[in-house]
C-alpha cells in the first residue's frame, strides 16, 4: 500500500498536483474499474473545478508512465486500474461488475510466441458473478 500517493506520483516523475493525487487515491481504493465518468463523479463534488478533461488527461499520464492501466474488458468502455501486476479480470454479464483474479503466469508454450515481444498482457473472463449466480 503507498502512504504518500504525492511521494508517489514524485517517484514516477508525475508533478503531484491536488487533482492527481485525488484521482490515484480514488483509482487505488476503488475496486470496481471506474470509467472517466465515474471518477469525474466522485470527485466533482469535492473538486468543483475539476473537468473530465483532467481526469482523462491524468489517467492517460498515469498510463504512461507505468502506474496504472486502461482496461478494454467491453468494446463500449474503457476502465481503469491502480493494480498493474499481472492479473486477470472477470466481468458479470448480469451487474457489469469487473472483478480481479490471481494469475501466476500466461505461459503459451512451445515456441508460440519466439521472436516476440510482449508488452502488456490482459486476461478476461465473463459470465455470471457469485451474487447473480446465485440469484439465478
Amino acid at each position: 500500500m503507498i502512504n504518500n500517493v504525492g511521494d508517489f506520483l514524485k517517484s514516477h516523475e508525475i508533478k503531484p498536483s491536488y487533482q492527481r493525487v485525488k484521482i490515484y487515491e480514488y483509482l487505488m481504493e476503488s475496486k470496481e474499474h471506474p470509467t472517466v465518468e465515474v471518477i469525474y463523479s466522485a470527485l466533482h463534488p469535492e473538486i468543483p473545478t475539476l473537468s473530465k478533461t483532467t481526469v482523462y488527461n491524468t489517467l492517460k499520464v498515469f498510463i504512461e508512465k507505468g502506474i496504472a492501466m486502461a482496461i478494454t474488458i467491453d468494446e463500449n468502455e474503457v476502465r481503469f486500474d491502480a493494480e498493474v501486476n499481472m492479473h486477470g479480470h472477470f466481468k458479470c454479464l448480469e451487474c457489469q461488475k469487473v472483478f480481479d483474479f490471481d494469475v501466476e503466469t500466461l505461459d503459451i508454450g512451445n515456441d508460440a510466441m519466439d521472436g516476440f515481444q510482449v508488452v502488456e498482457q490482459q486476461l478476461f473472463f465473463y459470465g455470471l458473478c457469485n451474487h447473480c449466480n446465485h440469484e439465478s
